[in-house]
Parts: structure tokens; sequence; C-alpha cells
């Protein structure tokens, strides 16, 4: 049997090296993909190796593996780091035959390993990309990154702001402008009056977030969201004088990118669920001092229909190709700067 390898961290993994791996794996019988990672990754190493697993899942021939970085030593000639790469690659997996690579390390860590060593598209001619240009610029090079990866580089904006402020219509209006996916307020499909339980504001609370979750799948670089759970502790601590527990863990398991907060400058119209009219600006206040007690400070959205439209365009497009500050909480100001 003819036992193939490849290596690298995958940070993130991207069609390239897709087509490395496809390309390694018809080489051999067996092929070993192995993924290094560090605590201090930018992007989590268990993340990552679940993305490799999902991408190869019906090829048994391909196998992830995931180890430890902590062997290189930059610091050396490319010939001895390659030396003990090698000697790691030989503690950790049977032996290999075939070492197939993208990099100049390949001819000596072959040498090493006493494989044979196959290069694949050194030039970059069949994928102009890299990890690290993707995790500047992912926007840029969206075509370039696998479906199952593409969620974890979703920009997700949160419309918040107090009832009647335009954030549905917004939301609906900034999807099919970006041709992508916006999340709706859930309570509106749960409850049909303000008169609700504690049990229905945790369906509320969860099922907004599951909706997160199950739209960042499908959009298209941008999610759009009309509330947050956020939003749900502010009326559940206002209808039911408290807030369970359950709604801060959830609120912990969505990061939002950018906060839009929408100001009470336009007419308030009553509906089933819009109850606050005469409490605008108190409830307006409140929605600050949300964002104010976790650091976050929001671009701010005022004036009729038509100005907050051009501010929320402006402000997403503004710098569409900036750089990614993906999977942690941003505190934007006033300029967004998208992924």
């Amino acid at each position: 049997m003819i036992r193939g390898l490849v290596i690298g961290k995958f940070l993130p993994v991207h069609k390239g090296h897709i087509a490395l791996i496809h390309f390694a794996a018809a080489h051999c019988d067996e092929l070993i993909v192995s993924m290094s990672h560090r605590d201090d990754d930018v992007i989590k190493g268990d993340i990552r190796f679940e993305w490799i697993k999902t991408i190869f899942k019906d090829n048994p021939k391909i196998k992830p593996n995931s180890i430890p970085d902590d062997f290189d030593d930059p610091s050396l000639p490319l010939t001895e780091r390659t030396k003990i790469w090698a000697e790691v690659m030989r503690k950790q997996y049977p032996k290999i035959d075939v070492l197939v690579s993208s990099e100049d390390y390949g001819d000596s860590f072959a040498t090493h390993l006493a494989a044979k060593h196959i290069s694949f598209d050194r030039e970059r001619k069949m994928h102009s990309v890299s990890a690290t240009l993707i995790r500047e610029k992912p926007f840029r090079y969206w075509d370039f990154i696998p479906d199952v990866v593409r969620p974890y580089f979703v920009k997700k904006i949160c419309f918040f702001g107090a009832e009647s402020t335009g954030k549905t219509y917004m939301a609906k209006k900034m999807a099919e402008y970006f041709n992508t996916e916006y999340v709706p307020e859930v309570a509106r499909e749960l409850i049909t009056s303000n008169d609700f339980t504690l049990d229905d504001i945790l369906s509320i609370g969860k099922a907004q977030t599951e909706r997160v979750l199950e739209k960042v799948k499908t959009a298209n670089k941008i999610l759009f969201c009309d509330t947050d759970v956020i939003t749900t502790q502010i009326y559940s601590q206002y209808y039911l004088k408290t807030i369970p527990t359950l709604l801060i863990d959830l609120e912990n398991k969505i990061h939002y990118d950018y906060y839009f907060l929408f100001d009470v400058d336009v007419p308030w119209v009553k509906d089933y669920l819009r109850d606050l009219g005469e409490k605008r600006e108190e409830m307006s206040a409140i929605f600050k001092r949300a964002l104010v007690l976790r650091g976050i400070n929001p671009a701010f959205i005022t004036g009729n229909y038509e100005e907050r439209e051009i501010l929320i365009k402006n402000l997403v497009i503004r710098n569409s190709n900036g750089r990614l500050n993906s999977g942690r909480n941003i505190k934007s100001s006033t300029v967004i700067q998208c992924r």
C-alpha cells in the first residue's frame, strides 16, 4: 500500500488546499492530511479540523489528523527544520511513501522522510490564493472559500433599538439589496401579545439564536439580523422583571460584528406587539445603556426611512474589502469595516 502525506495549518482550508488534497489522494492508497495547531492560532484548531473532516467525509482514502504545532524552529535552516518535522511525522504516523506539497520545503522534507515528493501547483497558477489573503480580505476571495467554511467569515450585523424604528423593514431591504439572508424578529412568530410567560421568553431566545445559526450557513457574505438576544433580555426585564440565565448564555453563543442602533426619530406605528409608544425615549435609553454596559459602540442610524437606507448602505459598502476580524465581537465606531 502506498501511503501519502499532506501537511498544513489550513488557516483556513480553501479550494487550493482541497485541490491539492484530491491530487495527492489520486497518487496513493491512503492519504494522511496532517493539520498542525497552536493555542494562539487566529482560527481555533478544533474549528479548522471539523472543516477538513466535513469536506472529505465521503472519501475513506483521506485520513485527517490533528497534531500540536510545537516542534518547529523557524530560526534553523530549512533542511534542519524539515529534519525535525520528519522525525515527528515518523513518531506520529505509519511510514510515509509519498509527500505532496506546493511549498519550497517539499524536496527537503521528503528526503528526510525517505519518501517521494510530488509537487502540485507550486506557482499557484490554478488557485491564486492563500490562507493569509482569505483571512485579510475574505469578501474579495469569497469564491475560493468552501461552503462549510463561509459561515465563519460571514459578517453579522444586528439592527438594534426600540420598537417601531424600521429595523424589520431595513433588514429585509438590505438583504434584498446585498443579495443575502436576513433574520427576522422571531418573537413575532411565537407570541401574539405582550402578555407572555417566562417559558415564552425562553422559547423566543432559543428560537432567535437558532435562526441566526441557521441563516449564517446560507448568507452571502453579510447577514442582517432584526434584533438579538440582548433585546430579548431587555423585554424580559421590562415585562417579567427578570432575565433568565439562559438568555445570558444564548447571548454569548452569537457574536455580532457590528451593531446599528436605530434612533426613535421616525413615526411610531402601533401593531399587535407594540405598546410602548409613549415610552420611546425611555426604551431608547435602555437599549443604548445595554450596549454601553457591554462596551459596544454602535453605528447610529437616524433620519427618515430614505435617509436611513442610504446611511446603512454606505456604512456597509464603504470598506467592503477591509481587514478581517473574524470570530470576534468587533467594537465598531461609526464606520463599518466590512470583511
